[in-house]
């Protein structure tokens, strides 16, 4: 379509930089209908020729037409076509994206990493226009809707359901996942294969939610049906309360019960209410070509498998953390240690550290094994990440010595930042929880526990708090934001156990390190 500045409304373009170049031609604001010069005479009726002769302003009307009529036909024929909502994207140097903070979009990781789907999805889109991603948070969707409609971002990536009715000015893109809604229930239960078998169990769902239009439209047929709509709670805290059974029942979209099921391992489904929902970006309504770039951006990653590998490292069965029994921990004692073992005492002896407690470290992070990859970007032994490894002075993780001493140099790293006055062995786990997390995340875990009027030392009170950095209600308190909080307190759990494995098979004394025992650092 063709558009000149001189006949759109002062609506300017948000997106291009500095201020856009008027077109002198036709203006309707002139009292003659002429193009106004910036330095020529406005005409006005005191410098026209007054005669008697009428004919004179006759042909003056005429000419005036004429005048009027091949401006407008020369400024239709030079106007040149508005560039492209992508080309001026590029022209500002930055795809501006405004999203939500939390496990379904974006949030911080470890080494304070940006992490999320939508994140990944945004930054890949980014990456392949050529420009930088600016990421804007808001707390609503109202929020976002209206940063589209403004003009204040060029489109919205916050795991957005796409409406069944339309929103004024917002356009969705392709659909990149469907999600079904599940009744969740505890596997130690009875398992309901309908609404009507929950029969007296506490159903409890979050106030707001679109789960209740599917309760809703359940009540025509069983009109006894009662659930409690809670309006201080979301439904990562109901799939809490259902894993502790102090809730029966809950619903929950398939993507919020694979982010819990990690934490949570006897949640259940017991079954699938009708229909399902799509995930899509969204867009403003100002420039249709922008949605067709993003529909062919999505059908390529479809193609190439990039969006069903982004998919299943957020939502997919997370086999990290999990606990290596006893049997198999003993075959890579044997089979595995014995090559690093002598670089775990020396590197601990370098940084006044138990070489126990690096050792299963290492092994909690990769089972030992120098070519461990994850799909974060982490690699090696120690599984150090690229802002890690370089604070670490590691050029090359996967060298199994160089990743040891470098995963213990920043070990201690976190260890410092550690308020000294935490005693020990809290001060090691917390560090350990630190090192999984990030720093900020266990503060605002620590600040959450002070406020509760608990210990912010004590890493028994702190690990209980660390899983409410999953729920909405509290992560949108503190100030780093959400967090896979129940992460930390396993992984503290596993090194906890692995370095118990190793004391018991080298002895409590055994082997370098700092002579202080079997935890504490010097």
């Amino acid at each position: 379509m063709l558009q000149c500045d001189v006949i759109v409304s002062g609506d300017k373009n948000a997106f291009v930089k500095g201020p856009q170049k008027e077109i002198n031609g036709y203006s309707s604001s002139s009292a003659t209908g002429l193009s106004h010069q910036p330095n020529s005479p406005r005409l006005t009726e005191s410098k026209l020729t007054t005669v008697r002769n009428s004919k004179l302003h006759n042909n003056w009307q005429r000419w005036t037409k004429v005048i009027i009529s091949v401006s407008a036909v020369t400024l239709l024929c030079t106007c040149t076509p508005m560039p492209s909502l992508v080309d001026q994207i590029k022209t500002l140097g930055e795809l501006r994206v405004v999203t939500r903070n939390g496990p379904l979009a974006y949030y911080r990781g470890p080494d304070d990493m940006l992490e999320g789907p939508e994140y990944e999805l945004a930054r890949r889109f980014a990456d392949e226009i050529g420009v930088k991603l600016k990421i804007t948070v808001v707390g609503s969707y109202a929020e976002i809707y209206a940063a589209l409609t403004s003009g204040h971002a060029h489109l919205a990536a916050a795991g957005l359901k796409i409406p069944s009715e339309s929103i004024p000015g917002v356009e969705f893109g392709p659909a990149y996942q469907r999600i079904r809604e599940h009744l969740i229930y505890r596997r130690a239960a009875v398992r309901p294969s309908s609404l009507a078998e929950i029969g007296s169990g506490d159903l409890e769902i979050a106030a707001g939610s679109s789960h209740a239009k599917a309760l809703n439209a359940a009540r025509d047929l069983l009109p006894d049906l009662v659930w409690v709509e809670n309006a201080s709670t979301d439904t990562q805290a109901l799939l809490d309360g259902v894993a502790a059974g102090t809730i029966d029942y809950t619903i929950a979209d398939s993507t919020e019960f694979a982010l819990a099921h990690d934490a949570h391992p006897d949640l259940r489904i017991a079954f699938d209410f009708t229909g399902s929902q799509s995930i899509a970006w969204a867009a403003s309504t100002r420039d249709p070509g922008f949605l067709h770039d993003m529909s062919n951006y999505f059908a390529r990653l479809n193609v190439n498998g990039e969006l069903a590998a982004i998919v299943k490292r957020y939502y997919g069965r997370s086999e990290d953390l999990e606990f290596v029994g006893a049997r198999g921990f003993m075959r890579h004692l044997q089979s595995r240690l014995p090559l690093y073992k002598k670089w775990f005492e020396e590197a601990a002896e370098q940084s006044s550290q138990d070489w126990r407690l690096l050792a299963a470290i290492g092994y909690q992070e990769s089972k030992w094994n120098p070519s461990a990859a994850s799909s974060s970007g982490a690699k090696g032994l120690m599984q150090l990440t690229v802002d890690s490894a370089s604070e670490a002075r590691v050029t090359n993780p996967a060298d199994p010595k160089q990743s040891i001493f470098g995963g213990a140099r920043y070990f201690r790293q976190v260890y410092e930042k550690i308020p000294t006055h935490v005693p020990e062995p809290d001060r090691t786990w917390f560090a350990l929880a630190a090192y999984n997390i990030g720093y900020g995340h266990l503060e605002d875990a620590r600040v959450l526990t002070q406020k509760a009027g608990r210990d912010p030392d004590s890493w028994q009170d702190v690990r209980e708090f660390l899983p409410l950095l999953e729920q909405e209600h509290w992560y949108t308190q503190t100030e780093n934001g959400y967090a896979r909080g129940w992460e930390p307190v396993r992984y503290v759990d596993n090194v906890r156990g692995y370095r118990d494995l190793l004391e018991w098979a080298w002895g409590a004394g055994g082997g370098a390190g700092n002579g202080a025992g079997a935890v504490a650092l010097n």
